[in-house]
């Protein structure tokens, strides 16, 4: 099932493109709906043969496959996966949320299929309830850990930002953030990007990397105010920020600048959960919202650590 979806930003309040600029979406391009079965759609990574996983939460995690334009489950139960990617091996990690069958854990599924645990917990005690991963050239992972939902005891008295070594070592992160949930690095890998979702203050924050996965100088990039703000998000080949973000009349797809200006916003007709770049050029972004997942064609390229981005002129 597709929609006519206009892009109209400035109807609705959003910042048009900056004159003379290209638009992010392609002439012509219309938000499609591919799939709407969901009960909240949220993750998104693009797999090596095209595909798009991404997470219903709660339930599975789903493939939808651009050839046929079928969406069937990949993983079921799923352990309340939210946020997931590839790391450079062609391994799938996904952060397992809480509550009712959640994994409460960091998991990392293998070529195979075999799924088994990377992280559960730091010093000895579990994790609030991963939310999002981010992964560097290393292998290393970054995951937020917050607790939106889910009863269960917890054993940390903050919600904060790991770095989960290869091996599986969790070192907390010192950032400046009381509810992080979206995660993604820069194309340089210098940069790592924290969606901030606490009640005091909802912001893009920003902290560089140092030689071992640590990061220090957080600053904020952009603050939403009272508005809400970025769920998940990515990066382009060109250090642009992606970030599903706002809600109601403001819900969009923002895209910011490597300094936190707003570029330009493409309006969604649900909530926006995540994103992810997908396609032969990598151009076609796909939008997780609500109980569905759209997609659009952009003039962005998005920035993959796996799978390697074709070859031009490959056969």
């Amino acid at each position: 099932m597709s929609i006519s979806w206009l892009v109209v930003t400035a109807v609705i309040g959003f910042p048009p493109p900056e004159s003379g600029s290209t638009s992010v979406v392609a002439p012509g391009a219309k938000l499609e709906k591919v799939f709407e079965e969901g009960e909240f759609t949220e993750g998104g990574a693009l797999s090596a043969d095209g595909s798009i996983l991404f997470s219903d939460i709660g339930n599975r995690i789903l493939r939808f496959d651009p050839k046929t334009g079928r969406t069937t489950v990949f993983r079921e139960p799923s352990g309340r996966a939210n946020g997931m990617a590839f790391n450079p091996r062609g391994q799938l990690i996904v952060a397992e949320g809480a509550n009712s069958g959640g994994g409460r854990r960091v998991s990392i599924t293998d070529p195979d299929g075999t799924v088994r645990t990377l992280a559960d917990s730091v010093d000895a005690k579990r994790f609030n309830s991963p939310n999002d991963v981010a992964i560097d050239r290393q292998g290393r992972v970054y995951v937020s850990d917050p607790r939106y939902v889910g009863n269960e005891p917890r054993d940390l008295d903050f919600e904060g930002v790991f770095l989960i070594e290869p091996e599986g070592f969790v070192i907390p992160l010192d950032l400046p953030v009381t509810k992080p949930n979206g995660l993604a690095i820069s194309p340089d890998g210098r940069t790592l990007y924290v969606s901030d979702n606490g009640r005091q203050r909802r912001a893009l924050v920003a902290a560089d990397i140092g030689a071992r996965g640590k990061v220090s100088g957080a600053r904020v990039l952009h603050d939403f105010g009272n508005d809400r703000g970025i769920d998940g998000m990515t990066v382009t080949t060109d250090g642009r920020i992606v970030a599903a973000a706002g809600s109601g009349s403001k819900a969009g797809v923002y895209i910011f600048s490597p300094e936190g200006k707003i570029l330009e916003v493409i309006p969604t007709p649900e909530d926006p959960a995540n994103v992810e770049f997908g396609g032969d050029d990598r151009k076609t972004l796909y939008i997780c919202a609500g109980k569905s997942l759209y997609r659009i064609k952009t003039t962005m390229t998005g920035f993959h650590l796996w799978p390697p981005a074709p070859r031009l002129g490959a056969q």
